[in-house]
């Protein structure tokens, strides 16, 4: 059954009174169209075009002599198109079968096509084609998924193109399948308007790439066909790109593969590209509309093309459903399902037909058996079975209330009736009728519906047809229901009585009147093609009273002039209005008018007609109506009137009446007084302050009608305009004054002289300019530190007009050229003390003045200074001797001297009781000891030491008490240094100096004995001075060996000490080396120590050793302390000597001991006794040296038991549960590691719980331990049986859990 139409798309459609039942449809009435074909020879070769995804029926040719169509000419803004011309036709041509989607976009305009060439149409016969558009075919969208794609229809490329031209038809032969389209009535979607038949038309460039493009074809499903381009090659530099397409997007290089195949060949020869497009068995939704493009820089070509699949007619019957329903192994697209093309005939393949049957078994089993059947006939595609069985049983399925159903559409007039029939049957079902939805009920006063019964046939009647009943209607019988759609189509409006043209004059009433042929009818007005507004505040108003309409304009004016039309849905109606203007009359002229400045301004003017408006002008530009502006305007005469007159109302006025060409003119003049605004300028006093350095420029507004004669002056020299620096200039509104580069001398005051003819006027304005401030003088730098100075200097003779702020200071080294600024705050005063100074370091300082215009130049750098600092007090000032009349003082340096340097001490002493400082040294001494001299005896004197350098002396360093000028005796007492106090070892030949230092006071006396004797002065030489002694000997010998006793003695004191001298020498050889014994690669030597130990101890021996035969001695032992040693590990065969050196702290003697004899190493048999030795049995019982503990597990985790045993040999280990040996259990893993065994329970559950031993077993006896498991978290029944336990174990378990809880 076809589906029903749209309602949109009905929306012009005609009428249709009769439609056979069996036709499940409307059969579609022929088209006439309008061809003009070519030559013959020119026909054979076109290609049919057909449209994408629909498929022809054959139709038997309709022979056509003559066609002659006349129709009502639609109209189009007011012209009437001629008729169409009657064609003869001189033979009969097949007809061509075409078919339109009603949601198909419109075919591309003619002017893409290429046009026939005019010799050959002048040839060319019109040959008149039916074409009968063949049914709609079953909305079926699981076979044309693939196919639904809209795809534009392809321009022809062809310069033979059919034109065509539809013709409408009667209004009761009108296709339902062409109602929902606009061109209903015209049909230009592919041809030509009929007056534009004979017109020539401009041929489109030809193609730029192409030299061959692809033809559309046909084919049969599972055919194969080849399309194909060809490109010139000889303009081209490189190989073109070329893209193919189906329908609007789909790019066809993703789909190569199995059925779709692109191919590109060069020939050389020639320099043509070919490029081939292969489908290779071809699928019905391959049929569409396809493009192909080709790009070559900014060169680009395309052509479109169509291709056909035609299906092959044959019953399902024939269709071998097991293969049918097999998906592709192993091919190249075996990924791809096309159920689509599955549920499509194949072609006949030539196999024997299917034994069984498959879709009878299918038809007559039960949902929940298909998958079996598929499976047992080997159909592996069960989805796009199930889809195909199902629309199958959908076409078998009968209704069984309904005998007849209503059919799928109906159409009726607006106005008519309609008639709904069904058969029942069965006649005693309730039936129920619905309109969208909606039951229909019947009313007793309406007869808009009625409702009929006839047996088995129900009816219901819908009376007096509106708009409103275009629905879907829908009748119910039980369980069933059937369905069904109204198509109410509105009659044409036609005009009976048209528009009447209208000439008047503007501010006449327009009545516009029109009359249709029916009441209440919608109609659109238009003015020249654009519809006329309606609204609140339109000018037009509207007015219909049955079947007339009227269009009235009260105030006409020149812009209502115009082509006025009325548009009803059968036709159109215009008429021309011309609105003119009256003859304008001018009583009264403008007159021109001089005004002063603020006075009132009048203008009048008088003109006929009176009720005429109209628009001032000055200077060209309109004048709007204000506060200060009044336009007037009664019956002739029209007034501008201005309160108070500015400048700016001066001009040429201008009055044009509205619509007329005329205009009334008058010229107005202002006068006013010059005058200087300087308060403009805002500045007090009318004193202007300038940065000198700057520009300046002042613009002062001046006013005066007419413009005044300016002059500027400065005393008595006049400013011209052209100067260079200074210069006055003078425009329309102001006055300029400029000076470009601005200096001191401009200071002063300027006059301003204003005159023109109506009078003069004055004004003065002072400049001042203001500087920077002059650099001050050189800065003076009177007092210097350490790291600081002081500075001063003198303010700047010129302080720049502005007062000064401040000051910046600034120094730097006197090598460096890099200034430092000292202060980032102004220093107000003229003082500035520096510090952070590099001691010794020379410096320059210079100072910047500051006020408000800025910072001056720096002034002269200070002459160079360098910051200097006096040394510290002298440190550790001490009495170093006393006498009678002298003092000996004596101290260190300062511990800061600083860059000056020290240049020496200055030593003062005063006499206590007094303040009188003497200086006890005339000139600085530079050592840190000095004896004052001439002092009175036994007089008490302070003492102080100053340190003098270039930045002068430095703190005294007082002595805190007072010295008493008396000579003190002090006991003598000898500093033995440390290294003194113990033996003091030369070696023979070395100097000797000892230093020994004492104390005493007077001067001790020193003596020196050794060893209770003199020494003799001419090997020992001693000098002695008033703290020390020294004793020197210039070439040590073993003699001066001994113990020195030194006596000091200061009056009846002494001090003795003793230092013991040790001169030591090198060894002697030993006395005598022997051989004692020679055996097997041993020597064992035997020797007395040297005589002469060289006044040390001997500290070792070194023994080497000889071969006989070369005499070479090789060192076997250094540094070895006994007097005999066996010498090992010699070559047998050899005769060795040996010889020993003795050593002691010097060294080793200067010559060795030889032995006489010689020992000769011989080989001689050795017999080894191996000691015997008796083996300890180390063989023990198994003992566990760490027994099992009793252990809490956790039902579900792992546990683990842990012991250890000691045994000999290896003992072998058994572990028990409740005495039970446990064997290849896989619940139980045990491990035996250096006597450390464990066994681990795998996820344990309350039955695992119980005793378990380990018992270790060797040939000397056994040993056993044990401890208790227990498992907490039990187990149900159920899960002991679902682990498998036995019964008798479970029964067990359950008892002793119970035991268990009883106890507890």
């Amino acid at each position: 059954m076809p589906e029903p139409t749209k309602k949109d798309e009905t929306a012009n459609a005609q009428p249709e009174e009769s439609i056979a039942p069996e036709s499940n449809g409307v059969l579609p009435l022929p088209e006439i169209s309008l061809q003009i074909s070519p030559p013959p020879e020119a026909v054979a070769e076109a290609e049919p075009v057909e449209t994408e995804g629909k498929e022809p029926d054959p139709v038997e040719p309709v022979p056509v002599e003559v066609v002659v169509a006349k129709e009502p000419e639609p109209v189009e803004n007011g012209s009437t198109d001629p008729e169409p011309v009657a064609v003869g036709v001189k033979e009969q041509v097949e007809p061509e079968v075409k078919e339109e989607a009603p949601c198909s976009p419109p075919p591309p305009a003619l002017s893409q096509s290429a046009p026939p060439r005019p010799a050959e149409m002048e040839k060319a016969e019109p040959v008149i084609v039916v074409t009968t558009p063949p049914p709609p075919p079953p909305a079926d969208k699981d076979d044309d998924a693939a196919a639904s794609t809209p795809s534009p229809t392809p321009p022809a490329e062809d310069a033979y193109s059919l034109k065509k031209l539809s013709i409408e038809l009667p209004h009761d032969s009108v296709p339902l399948s062409a109602m929902g389209r606009k061109d209903s009535v015209w049909s230009l979607g592919e041809g030509q308007l009929p007056e534009d038949l004979d017109k020539p038309i401009d041929t489109p460039p030809l193609s730029t790439l192409l030299i061959e493009k692809p033809q559309g074809g046909s084919i049969t499903v599972g055919g194969d066909i080849t399309f194909v381009a060809k490109v010139e090659a000889k303009d081209l530099l490189r190989k073109p790109t070329i893209k193919w397409f189906k329908g609007k997007w789909m790019d066809l290089a993703s789909k190569t593969g199995k059925h779709l195949q692109l191919k590109e060949t060069f020939d050389r020869f020639t320099k043509i590209h070919t490029f081939e497009m292969h489908i290779i068995k071809a699928k019905d939704n391959y049929a569409g509309n396809y493009r192909c493009e080709v790009t070559y820089k900014d060169k680009f070509d395309s052509c479109a093309f169509d291709l056909e699949v035609k299906e092959v007619e044959q019953g399902s019957q024939n269709v071998d459903i097991r293969s049918a329903f097999k998906r592709s192994e192993g091919q190249e697209d075996a990924g791809e399902l096309d159920f689509s093309g599955l549920l499509k005939h194949r072609e006949p393949k030539q196999e024997e037909a299917p034994d069984v049957d498959v879709w009878e078994i299918l038809k007559s089993a039960r949902p929940d058996e298909y998958e079996k059947i598929a499976f047992n006939y080997g159909i592996t595609d069960l989805r796009g079975l199930l889809k195909r069985l199902k629309k199958t049983k959908k076409e078998e399925k009968k209704s069984e209330a309904f005998a007849k159903k209503l059919d799928p559409a109906y159409q009726v007039d607006k106005g008519g009736k309609i008639r709904f029939v069904v058969e029942l049957a069965d006649p005693t079902v309730e039936l129920k009728w619905y309109k969208n939805g909606q039951e229909i009920r019947p009313t007793p006063n309406q007869r808009k519906y009625i409702f009929e019964h006839k047996g088995t046939q129900r009816i219901m009647i819908i009376n007096n047809c509106v708009l409103n009943d275009d629905a879907a209607y829908s009748v119910s019988a039980g369980d069933e229901k059937c369905t069904t759609e109204l198509f109410v189509k509105e009659l044409p409006v036609k005009i009976v009585k048209d528009i009447e043209a209208v000439k008047t004059t503007v501010n006449e009433r327009i009545e516009l009147e029109c009359e249709v042929s029916e009441e209440g009818a919608q109609v659109k007005w238009m003015k020249n093609g654009v519809e006329v507004p309606t609204g609140v505040r339109s000018r037009y108003r509207v007015k219909s009273e049955g079947t007339k309409h009227w269009l009235i304009i009260d105030d006409a004016s020149k812009d209502d002039t115009g082509t006025y039309s009325l548009m009803a849905t059968g036709g159109t109606t215009e008429a021309r209005v011309q609105v003119d203007l009256k003859p304008l009359k001018i009583l009264q002229d403008l007159q021109n008018v001089t005004v002063m400045l603020g006075q009132p301004l009048k203008l009048h003017c008088e003109i006929n007609p009176g009720n005429v408006p109209g628009r001032w002008y000055r200077n060209g530009q309109l004048i709007q109506p204000n506060d200060r502006i009044n336009i007037l305007h009664r019956a002739k005469n029209h007034r501008l009137e201005i309160e108070s007159s500015s400048i700016h109302d001066s001009g040429d006025y201008t009055f044009v009446p509205e619509g007329y060409t005329q205009s009334l003119c008058a010229k107005v003049h202002i006068i006013d007084p010059p005058k200087v605004h300087l308060d403009s300028l805002n500045v007090p006093d009318n004193t202007v302050v300038i940065v000198a350095g700057t520009k300046l420029r002042l613009e002062i507004p001046i006013s005066g009608e007419p413009a005044p004669r300016v002059v500027w002056m400065k005393g008595e020299r006049v400013i011209l305009d052209s100067g260079n620096r200074v210069r006055a200039e003078t425009f329309a509104d102001q006055t300029c004054f400029t000076i470009e580069v601005t200096e001191r001398e401009d200071t002063g005051n300027y006059k301003i002289v204003l005159q023109n003819e109506a009078g003069e006027d004055t004004g003065s304005v002072r400049v001042k300019v203001v500087d920077i401030p002059d650099p001050p003088e050189a800065p003076l730098v009177p007092a210097v530190g350490g790291d600081w100075c002081s500075m001063t200097w003198d303010p700047p003779h010129y302080d720049g007009g502005s007062p000064i702020l401040g000051y910046f200071i600034e120094r730097k080294k006197k090598q460096s050229s890099r200034w430092m600024r000292l202060n980032f705050d102004l220093n107000k005063e003229a003082t500035f003390e520096p510090k952070k100074m590099i001691e010794g370091v020379p410096y320059e300082v210079r100072v910047f003045a500051v006020n408000a215009i800025g910072v001056s130049k720096p002034s002269e750098p200070s002459k160079a200074f360098v910051p200097l600092a006096v040394t510290s007090e002298p440190t550790m000032l001490v009495v170093d001797d006393v006498t009678d009349t002298t003092v000996t003082m004596k101290w260190r340096p300062p511990e800061t001297i600083g860059a000056a340097g020290l240049d020496g001490y200055l030593v003062e002493y005063c006499v206590e009781g007094t303040d009188d400082w003497i200086g006890a040294n005339k000139g600085l001494t530079e050592k840190t000891k000095y004896t004052i001299t001439g002092l009175p005896p036994e007089s008490k004197i302070l003492v102080r030491v100053r340190a003098i350098n270039a930045a002068g002396a430095s703190t005294p360093r007082t002595l805190q008490h007072s010295i008493l000028v008396k000579e003190v005796i002090e006991p003598p007492k000898i500093r033995i240094p440390r290294h003194l106090k113990q033996t003091y070892i030369r070696r023979v030949g070395e100097a000797v100096n000892l230093v020994v230092p004492f104390m005493g006071k007077p001067r001790p006396k020193v003596s020196w004995l050794k060893e209770g004797n003199a020494i003799d002065p001419t090997h020992v030489s001693i000098r002695n001075t008033e703290c020390d002694s020294i004793i020197f000997i210039r070439k040590a010998d073993r003699n001066h060996s001994g113990k020195y006793e030194m006596n000091v003695k200061v009056e009846n004191h002494e001090d003795t000490a003793i230092i013991d001298i040790q001169i030591v020498d090198l060894p002697g050889p030993p006395q005598y080396v022997k051989i004692e014994e020679v055996w097997g690669e041993n020597v064992a030597l035997d020797w007395t120590p040297p005589k002469d130990n060289g006044n040390a101890p001997i500290t070792g021996y070194t023994i080497q050793k000889a071969d006989k035969k070369t005499m070479e001695w090789y060192t076997c032992v250094e540094h070895y302390h006994r007097t005999c040693i066996t010498i090992s590990e010699l070559v047998v065969g050899n005769e060795y000597y040996f010889r020993i050196y003795s050593e002691n702290m010097c060294g080793l003697s200067e010559c060795a001991t030889q032995t006489k004899d010689s020992a000769l190493i011989v080989k001689e048999g050795m017999n080894l006794k191996n000691p015997e030795y008796i083996d300890h049995d180390f063989k023990e019982p198994p003992k566990f040296t760490q027994p099992l503990i009793n252990t809490f597990a956790i039902a579900g985790y792992n546990a683990t038991l842990n012991c250890s045993v000691r045994a000999n040999p290896r003992p072998k280990v058994i572990w028990m549960k409740n005495k039970i040996a446990i064997i290849d259990d896989p619940r139980y893993r045990m491990f035996s590691n250096q006597g450390v065994c464990s066994l681990e329970i795998r996820k344990p559950n309350p039955y695992d719980g119980g005793t378990y031993s380990c018992k270790a077993i060797n040939d000397l006896g056994d040993a056993q331990v044990e401890c208790k498991l227990e498992v907490k978290g039990g187990f149900t029944f159920y899960e002991l049986m679902q682990r498998g336990v036995p019964l008798h174990l479970i029964d067990k378990y359950m008892n002793e859990a119970k035991n268990v809880e009883a106890e507890k």
